[in-house]
């Protein structure tokens, strides 16, 4: 056997192998994704139904509510106008308010909270009641064993602070011995006078209220007052750190609201409305808890059932997986070795390619990251020098010198714009919009910048350029390569050291030749300078990135152009750059 059919061999036992390997990923990913995906769908019906559950439970529980509110308002009403209080707070006959009524509201006060009642049946009986004078301070009672005892403190909270006309429905907190407080629910309800028809006084019963534990509808629930929750149906520690979390919702949402909760790890819907919008009295709120104990268990074990499930299906998909690489590899495994060698030689352009394509990726984020990291400086430098020029302490002269230093600010921030053109020209996005420029103020205006710079070689510079010189091209591009030249001739220069800008037409061209003293570039080097990022032994120690060549001529070859080392020996290196002149040609060629 022959070594490319070795190599054959070997090179398909790898290729079923990661056919195998593909397939059963794409499998595993398939069934992954379809499983997870009915999980949540799974998970998500089960959290529907439950919160459906707690909104059908909330809904019943409302409705025993309203309905008990009714009953307990209408027997209200009619307790306020028994005869015999009427006729003691009309008479102003207080001393035999308390005796009155006492026979009047008997049956309302002298019944046993625990008693057996049928089922659906209110417990309508009062722990105790109070009257209200025409302020709507309480009437204190001589003998409060038969109207329900109520310490001093805790009956003060049933004053309403003023006369009512409407029934008020309240809560209060009440200390009650070992228990440590309970908390009633109140109801004032206005006596109008029968002579006037206008309110004189008022009556208000204190009940157990029936939200505490929510037994009507099978929902745990308890009231929020005075920034405290009572529900003995969760722990402790849930209900401490519930608190807080109500608190907030109560004063973001309004007087009703929902929120899902969680502590200790389990969560809880929670559900709160307001009992008695418009009170005088606190506000109060009925808070119904659901945990979801439950729902988490139920999905919990429908995880591991579609964990059960998702072995299974993976088992088989590795099986199917298995049969099907060999019978798909079979027709690949007989060209193998005839393949061979174009595929090495594929893999070799591949791999000529990608390097490629990496460096060029490297030269656009070079350019990129350049320009991002000067831009920073540059901003800072002219925002101190604005900050510098807008005081009032600058001489003349001095305020001359900063308005030019920010004057080169906006046109360095200009040039490090431009080195994204780089990229740009790379891809090919770059469009030339070509018209009539002058050469001859462009380069008075970049003479005036390198003056402008400090001078730490002691140049002479030599312009020879004629008043007027057109060429077509676009003007900011053209005074960037006209830039990156006189930049290039003011670094690579030596101490008193000169620099030669000559411009003239020669037929369809303009020629501009850039000259500098300074050390000659190598030979070696010299075919190498244009190309980007290149930097040789004489520019070792001379800051910049090598890009500033490369994008000069490519900016050139795009005006129809060129820009072209001419001469570098002998400490004297010149480049000659070509334009075509405005009456030679309407248009560059591309």
């Amino acid at each position: 056997m022959s070594a490319a059919e070795d190599q054959g061999g070997a090179g398909m036992a790898s290729f079923r192998t990661r056919l195998l390997v593909a397939m059963m990923l794409v499998v595993s990913a398939a069934a992954a994704a379809m499983l997870v995906l009915t999980q949540r769908n799974v998970d998500a019906s089960v959290r529907r139904d439950f919160q459906r559950d707690f909104q059908d439970r909330l809904a019943a529980l409302q409705t025993v509510q309203d309905v008990r509110h009714a009953v307990i308002a209408e027997r209200s009403r009619l307790l306020a106008r028994k005869a015999r209080i009427h006729a003691a707070l009309e008479d102003s006959a207080l001393d035999l308010l308390y005796p009155s009524a006492r026979d009047e509201l008997a049956d309302v006060t002298t019944a046993d909270e625990g008693a057996f009642r049928e089922p659906g049946a209110f417990a309508l009986r009062a722990r105790y009641y109070r009257f209200l004078d025409g302020k709507g301070q309480v009437i204190t009672p001589a003998d409060a064993k038969d109207v329900g005892e109520l310490a001093d403190a805790d009956a003060s909270k049933l004053a309403t602070g003023r006369l009512i006309d409407q029934p008020q429905t309240g809560y209060i907190r009440r200390e009650a011995g070992e228990d440590g407080h309970v908390i009633d629910e109140v109801i004032a309800m206005p006596i109008v006078s029968s002579e006037s028809g206008e309110p004189i006084a008022a009556i208000v019963l204190g009940f157990k209220p029936p939200v505490l534990g929510g037994r009507e509808a099978g929902l745990p629930s308890g009231i929020w007052l005075d920034g405290r929750l009572d529900l003995p149906t969760i722990p402790d520690e849930a209900r401490a750190a519930l608190e807080p979390v109500l608190a907030k919702a109560v004063a973001a949402d309004g007087d009703h609201g929902a929120f899902e909760f969680h502590s200790a790890g389990t969560s809880y819907l929670v559900s709160y409305k307001q009992l008695n919008p418009g009170s005088v009295y606190a506000p109060a709120f009925e808070v119904a808890v659901l945990s979801l104990a439950e729902s988490s268990a139920l999905q919990r074990r429908l995880a591991w059932e579609f964990a059960g499930v998702a072995a299974l299906v993976l088992a088989g998909a590795y099986l199917l997986s298995h049969i099907l690489s060999r019978r798909l590899s079979a027709p690949v495994e007989r060209l193998a070795v005839d393949s061979e060698e174009n595929r090495a030689h594929w893999h070799r352009a591949q791999a000529a390619l990608e390097n490629t394509s990496q460096e060029l990726q490297r030269s656009a984020r070079f350019s990129a990251d350049a320009s991002h990291q000067l831009k920073t400086p540059v901003t800072v430098l002219r925002a101190g020098l604005e900050e510098l020029l807008a005081g009032e302490n600058l001489k003349p002269e001095a305020r001359e010198e900063v308005s030019s230093l920010v004057h080169q600010t906006f046109r360095l921030a200009s040039v490090i714009e431009d080195l994204l053109l780089l990229s740009r020209v790379d891809a090919g996005r770059l469009q030339i919009q070509f018209s009539r420029v002058d050469l001859a103020p462009l380069f008075e205006a970049l003479l005036d910048d390198v003056g402008a710079l400090p001078d730490v070689f002691d140049l002479e510079v030599e312009a020879d350029v004629p008043p007027a010189l057109w060429i077509t091209g676009e003007k900011g591009y053209i005074t960037l390569i006209l830039q990156n030249l006189l930049e290039n001739a003011r670094k690579y220069n030596h101490t008193h050291g000169r620099i030669r800008i000559g411009a003239l037409e020669e037929g369809e061209w303009v020629v501009v030749r850039i000259g500098n003293t300074g050390p000659a570039i190598p030979r070696a080097s010299q075919e190498h300078i244009f190309e980007r990022f290149h930097r040789g032994a004489v520019g070792e120690n001379v800051p910049g990135h090598g890009i500033g060549l490369n994008l000069a001529r490519e900016l050139a070859l795009l005006h129809g152009g060129d820009l072209r080392l001419s001469r570098s020996d002998n400490e004297w290196t010149e480049f000659e750059l070509r334009f075509r002149a405005a009456g030679a040609a309407g248009k560059a060629k591309p």
